[in-house]
């Protein structure tokens, strides 16, 4: 900006008022542009940089420079020490599974050959054995059940008051009247809510193997499959709100064809994690809103710990009776994460040092984990160990609370960690709780990696079903069984519930391996 010095005034007063406020405007410039270059550095981190949260270990101190070393320095003379013997696993491939098929294929050597050079006749004396994996593409069949008709030839049932021909009743079906058998039908639906495969693939892959399969009659099957096992949904929210905690999260999710809504508005999947300790509940909900109106619809009649991010909806439950908020560790750390990654190398800071006390945290946590601490025992071990870091990093932050400017990243994440620190701390009181929503986030992973490839759902009785089936498959998993097998099971067998035991006979928390003949996840 050029100035006219004619029109400058010659008052020195004036003169001093001037350049106080140039300097007022190039300090407030100075910030802005020192702002603007960590946000450049932040999203250039974020596009090229590492995804990882994960700290890097630190450098060896005696570990040379690859470049531009200088000439090292003679090493001092140490004492020489002489270390016992050990045992060591060996490194490799890991062993294939015992319980695949074996085909043995025997190469021999022609009966000519086996004839030594002094006329005798050669002895087998051994063998080597060399294991190849082989596959055979996924085979089809066609189960055709045939009924027997019964008629009387004498009389032509006029003599008795039943039918006049007999037939075997058709076997109860988990879809009446269609081609699907239950192995089908869980193959397509671990296919889609497990592997992340649209049923337009599916369509293509079908088609490979001859079998005309659209993608309209797979979502049909779909919905039907979810309105049936709607009971064992209702049954599993029951098991989430029986335990002493219940993680939450959300993600955006479109649905087309919503009532009075456009194909481009936002919709949610919703998930809650919980359930009694050794019987882990997962339970998937599709809502058009966002509004902390879901969870407090869901969480009725509750009373425990429920633990999320800091997303303002969440923070009515708290007003709920025996509802008490926990906060989310990782979240904090991901704050500081992004100011170490804005701030290149060297200029880590005080984020470094709020970085290194959450790690010594997660450290404590470790050790409880390995150890097989009860959750009396970990809160115990987080009264000793973890409560004094707590009380230091508080401290340390409220100093840095005045000394950084908010609107940078390290004032924004010193005052996010501040403003949650009432239930941040709060995973001290209860053995049960982990410093971080991790678990809600990893449950509601496998529907974010599935959204990437399927991108929508057509309507909403779609991402209704899609909520049903991800709450079976996810809650097997997190039982120890295998999707694929626990469906199938699931399915020959749901047509034939017909009490509310029967029903919670078949949800996954209730159903072992040993007992089922279910393979282990």
């Amino acid at each position: 900006m050029k100035l006219d010095t004619t029109t400058l005034p010659d008052d020195h007063d004036a003169l001093k008022a001037m350049i106080i406020e140039f300097a007022k405007q190039h300090e407030a410039s100075k910030k802005h542009i020192e702002y603007l270059e960590e946000r450049i550095r932040l999203l250039t981190n974020e596009i090229f940089g590492r995804k990882s949260e994960k700290q890097p270990p630190e450098p060896d101190q005696t570990q040379l420079n690859l470049f531009g070393q200088t000439e090292p320095e003679p090493a001092p003379v140490v004492e020489e020490l002489t270390v016992p013997a050990h045992t060591r696993k060996k490194r490799g491939r890991r062993p294939l599974p015992k319980d695949l098929p074996v085909k043995e294929v025997i190469h021999d050597i022609g009966e000519d050959e086996k004839l030594c050079g002094c006329g005798t006749q050669m002895t087998r004396c051994g063998e080597e054995t060399a294991e190849k994996l082989d596959i055979i593409p996924a085979k089809m069949e066609v189960i055709r059940h045939i009924r027997y008709k019964y008629a009387c030839k004498q009389c032509e049932g006029v003599e008795d008051d039943g039918p006049t021909v007999k037939i075997a009743p058709v076997p109860p079906q988990i879809i009446p009247k269609g081609i699907a058998t239950p192995g089908l039908l869980a193959h397509i639906l671990v296919s889609k809510f497990e592997d992340a495969l649209p049923f337009n693939r599916q369509e293509k892959i079908f088609d490979r193997m001859g079998v005309d399969l659209v993608r309209a009659t797979m979502c049909g099957w779909t919905v039907k499959v979810a309105v049936q096992c709607e009971v064992l949904l209702k049954m599993i929210g029951e098991e989430i709100r029986s335990g002493p905690l219940i993680n939450i999260d959300e993600t955006p999710f479109q649905v087309m064809n919503e009532q009075g809504r456009a194909n481009t508005t936002k919709s949610y999947m919703w998930v809650f994690r919980g359930g009694s300790p050794g019987k882990i509940a997962v339970v998937y909900q599709y809502h058009p809103t966002r509004s902390g109106i879901v969870p407090h619809e869901f969480l009725k009649d509750y009373q425990g710990y429920i633990q999320t991010d800091a997303y303002k909806g969440y923070d009515a439950l708290e007003k709920l009776p025996g509802i008490y908020l926990v906060g989310c560790w990782a979240h904090v750390r991901r704050k500081f994460m992004e100011v170490v990654k804005a701030a290149g190398k060297g200029k880590t800071g005080h984020a470094q040092t709020v970085l290194d006390d959450i790690g010594r945290l997660y450290a404590i946590e470790k050790l409880g984990r390995k150890s097989d601490f009860t959750p009396e025992q970990m809160v115990e071990l987080r009264r000793e160990r973890s409560a004094p870091i707590i009380e230091e990093l508080y401290d340390y932050l409220n100093r840095l609370c005045g000394q950084t400017p908010p609107k940078g990243l390290l004032g924004k994440a010193v005052n996010y960690a501040l403003n949650n620190w009432p239930v941040l701390v709060r995973y001290l009181e209860n053995g049960h709780i982990t410093p971080d929503n991790n678990a809600a986030e990893n449950a509601i992973r496998p529907f974010v990696v599935g959204r990437k490839n399927f991108l929508f759902s057509g309507h909403p009785k779609g991402a209704a079903a899609s909520a049903t089936l991800y709450s079976l498959i996810e809650t097997a998993k997190a039982n120890g069984l295998k999707s694929y097998f626990y469906l199938r099971y699931l399915l020959e067998r749901l047509p034939l519930a017909e009490t509310e035991e029967d029903y919670r006979k078949l949800l996954p928390m209730n159903l072992s391996p040993e007992e089922t003949d279910l393979p282990k996840q």
